[in-house]
Order: structure tokens, then sequence, then C-alpha cells
């Protein structure tokens, strides 16, 4: 009797890499085997360094003088490290980013102590003093998040290829759409709006490169306009001219063509203009309409707030709490679409934790300001928060603010985590949070950067202000407090102004500022009182 035939027994999987797959498995290992010998090879000598010294480690007078290595601060080396880990690790920016906070964040709290002060209570107050700015980020890049949902959900995007035109040059009009929306709109909102467009234009098939342009579209396109973006709305209340930073546009203009061109010209052999747009087409015009009053509101809110509550933006998130009551009052007419929060949250964590991280750096000061300084803060600006940036060079004064606003608004475009519109670009298109890609697509950013600043500089020419009224006013207080400083010095001008009646002091001319300054100081720093006391012993 002949049974039933056997069945062939099934080979053992053999889980040994292939000849195939060795080398790629090869190398992932070495860079992985690598960058952690890197780190040890760094962290020992810095924990070296550290328990050495033991002026690093002594809490007794606060100084946060930063410890050195190599003439480095150690502050700038664990940044490093953290911008090294996003570039090596893009799949995991945002543990990445998480780390290097954590490490900054321990070894100020053990050796150097934060621009606030010491230990926790140093880090609750510089925490306090960026809060404003970081919640404004964190409600900007959620809620227009939102915002780019309900403009694709409009409809809008799906006629843009009927009204583009066919070719490259439809990709560069988009560029230019977006551009002229950042002189007015906030640039995150630009560049959503650009993300979105070019995702229907071109059949949701985007190239990096095109990406790493509508970046650079949405920053240039406000470093000209004092309502454009935050770094020239900080110039114009400090009193800087609008029509300074106006200048800057001759430089975005010229970068402009550099990276636009190339960009749609690569878009288009990458995924031409997709002309077949649907039949029947209906706009849902509820959706524009909450899509235009979000946007009239924050404008509105940043307007007034500047002009006439300036002190409000230093301790209230103004424009994002704007964005997000608009969100919510709307919400009954036309629901947000909260299932794209999730995604969105991980790459706002991201920048946040870059922000906070920038804002833990000994970066006190700038070289002299020069047209070498400018051209240099905006590479810098690609890795560190330009708002900071901005803030210490008005404080210097002596810059052609032009110049700077192009700068250190344009120049966070050369790599995706450099602003956050190449943030939010990177959370609708994940593929681009790769440093790697971003230069070697976007490598005309980066160029266009140059060019628009020689083009600048050749046509408009280096013209440092001289310092603007409020600065002014901000190194004479400076000067006089030196001076009080002094007590012998203190007490002698506080002595003659207790010699004049009321009617004398109530006689000072307005040109007489320096006193005026002067009295308030006295009777702040009470030695008004202590020449009274002095006096009536005599």
């Amino acid at each position: 009797m002949v049974g039933p035939p056997r069945r062939k027994r099934a080979p053992l999987m053999d889980h040994r890499l292939s000849a195939k797959s060795l080398p790629p498995a090869q190398f992932l290992a070495r860079r992985t085997v690598n960058v952690s010998s890197l780190l040890l090879a760094i962290a020992v000598p810095i924990l070296a360094v550290l328990f050495a010294n033991p002026a690093a480690c002594t809490t007794d007078v606060y100084s946060a003088q930063p410890v050195y290595l190599f003439g480095i601060p150690i502050d700038f080396i664990l940044f490093g490290l953290t911008l090294l880990g996003v570039v090596v690790f893009h799949h995991k920016t945002l543990e990445v980013a998480l780390t290097g906070l954590a490490a900054v964040t321990l070894y100020k709290l053990l050796f150097t102590g934060f621009r606030q002060g010491e230990g926790i209570a140093g880090l609750m107050a510089q925490l306090y003093h960026e809060w404003v700015i970081l919640a404004n980020l964190f409600l900007l890049l959620m809620g227009f998040a939102i915002l780019s949902r309900h403009f694709e959900k409009s409809r809008i995007p799906d006629e843009m290829p009927a009204i583009l035109l066919n070719g490259w040059s439809g990709g560069l009009t988009l560029l230019a759409i977006v551009f002229v929306l950042s002189s007015f709109l906030d640039n995150i909102a630009a560049a959503l709006i650009g993300g979105t467009m070019a995702r229907h234009v071109f059949n949701r098939k985007v190239h990096i490169g095109y990406l790493a342009a509508i970046v650079a579209a949405a920053n240039a396109g406000g470093s000209g306009s004092v309502v454009g973006d935050t770094t020239t709305t900080m110039m114009w209340i400090d009193g800087v001219s609008p029509l300074r930073v106006f200048e800057a546009y001759v430089a975005a203009v010229a970068g402009f063509l550099i990276y636009g061109v190339p960009a749609s010209l690569v878009q288009h052999r990458y995924s031409p203009i997709t002309k077949n747009a649907p039949r029947g087409l209906h706009i849902e015009w509820t959706y524009v309409g909450i899509v235009a009053v979000i946007l009239i509101i924050a404008i509105t809110a940043n307007v007034i707030a500047n002009l006439k509550f300036p002190a409000v933006l230093d301790v209230i998130p103004v424009i994002g709490l704007a964005v997000w009551g608009v969100i919510l009052v709307t919400a009954p007419l036309r629901q947000a679409d909260w299932a794209i929060m999730p995604e969105t949250l991980k790459g706002t964590v991201f920048l946040l934790a870059l922000v906070t991280n920038v804002s833990f750096m000994p970066v006190e000061e700038l070289p002299p300001a020069s047209w070498q300084t400018a051209l240099g803060l905006g590479f810098l600006s690609s890795v560190f928060d330009n708002i900071p940036l901005t803030a210490l060079a008005l404080k210097q004064g002596g810059y052609d603010w032009g110049f700077l606003a192009y700068a250190v608004g344009f120049g966070g475009s050369m790599i995706w985590f450099g602003s956050s519109a190449g943030v939010a670009i990177s959370n609708m298109y994940p593929e681009a949070k790769s440093v790697g890609l971003w230069l070697r697509h976007g490598w005309f950013v980066a160029v266009s950067y140059i060019v628009g600043f020689f083009v600048m500089f050749a046509i408009v020419g280096w013209n440092p202000d001289a310092p603007h009224k409020k600065r002014v006013e901000l190194d004479m207080n400076y000067q006089l407090a030196a001076e009080a400083m002094k007590p012998s010095v203190a007490l002698i001008e506080c002595q003659q102004l207790a010699l004049l009646g009321p009617r004398e002091m109530s006689d000072l001319s307005p040109q007489s500022g320096p006193k005026r300054t002067l009295i308030r100081f006295c009777y702040q720093s009470r030695l008004m009182k202590r020449v009274g006391k002095t006096q009536a012993t005599l």
C-alpha cells in the first residue's frame, strides 16, 4: 500500500545577512559605532574639564560664565552635537532634540547656571523669560496647520491648475504667490498655503528642492515688511524706520530669481503641473471665509498690539491666542481637522526644543557691526533662532537694518529646521526632514542668499544707521546708571538735586532729558532720602 506523498519540509529561515545586504548593514553599523565613539570621545574630556575646574562647580556666587574646552564654550559643543544628531538620525529628530535639550539643561544646572540665575530657580526664571515666544510658536504652528487644512478643504487648491501657467513658469508663479503672501502674512501661514497648493498642483509629488524654495519664498517675502516677520516687527518697535527695512526687498527679489527658476525647472522635470482640474468643482466659501477671518484677525492683533500695547507682547502670546480664538469660535460652522494634530505636535515640539536650547546658549554679544557680521548672522540663523540674534543686534546698534532684516529673515531657509516655516513644511512633507537631502536638492537657496546679499551691497551699499531714537535714550540711561554705580558721584549728583526747590524742579526744560533721568534714578535708588537724612542730621 502506497501512502500519501510526504510533504516537503520547509527550509529553515536563514537570518544571516546576504552578500547583497551586507555592505549597507555594515555601513549603518559602522556609522552608529562612529557616532557613539564620537559622543564618548567628546564627553570624557568635557567631564574632565568640569570636575578638574573647581570654579565651574562653585554655586556660592552666580556668574553664568561658560566653561571652555579648546576655547569653545561647552554649551556650544553640546548644542553642536545635538545638531549633528539631527543630521545623522533624521528619522529620530524629536528624540535627538529632546535629548540635547536635557543634556544642556543638566549641564547648566550643575555647573554654570542660567542667564536669569542658578539652579532650578534660574531655570524657571529663564523659561518664564522665554515663555511668550515659545507659546506663540506653539500656537501658530498648531493653528496654522488647521488653517492649511481649511484652505485645502475650500477646494481652491484644486482650482489652481487652471489658473497657473503651463510648464515650469507655473511653478515659478506659485513661488511668487507665496512671496507676496508672506509680505503681510506670517511666514508659517504663507509656507503652509504654498505647500497645500503645491500638493494639488503637482499631483502630490513635490520635489524636496521645490519645498526648500517654498520656505525660501515664505521667509524672503517678509524680510522687507515690518508686519511680514517677527524680526522686522522687532526692529519697527525699537524705532527703526519701515523704509530702512523695506530695502531688504532688493536682495530678496534678486535671490528669488536665483532659487525660483532652478527650483521650478527641477519640479517640472519631477512632476509637471496637472492641468486637468476636476469637473463641476464647487468652492467651499465657508472655509474660504474662515481662512480669511483667521488671517485678518492675526494681522490686526499683531499691528494693534505693536502700535498701542507693545508691553502686552512681552507677557501674552497675542497672535497665537488670536488665531486659536477664531478657530474655536468658527468650529460650529466647519469642524477643524483634529486628526492632523498628533503629527503636527511632534514637529512643533521639535522646534520648541531647539529654540529653548538656543535660548540657553551664552550669546551675550556680537562682533562689531559690519556687513561681514550681517552676512555671517544669516548663516548663523540657519541653526540659531533669529529672534535673540535680532535682539542682540538691536541692542548693539550700528547696522544697516535692511541688510540685517534680509540676513536673519532669509538665512534660516538654508536648513529645514532653521525657520518655523521650514518646520511647518516638514510636518506636511516628512520626507523633507533630512539635512543632507535639503542641502543636496536645495543648494540654490544658499547660493541665492549670498548673491542677493551682494546684489544689494552693489546697488544700495552698506549704510549703517546712526543709533535711532530709542537706542540713544537707552545708551544715555546706561551711561547715567554706570556713573551712578559710583557711590561718591551718585551722592554728589543727588545732593545737588535735593538742594533744588519745588519750583526749580518743575522748571526743568524738556531738553533736560539726562537730568530728568537722573532724578528718577535718585528717587528709585533712595539716594534722595539718604541725602535728606544727612542734611537733617547736620
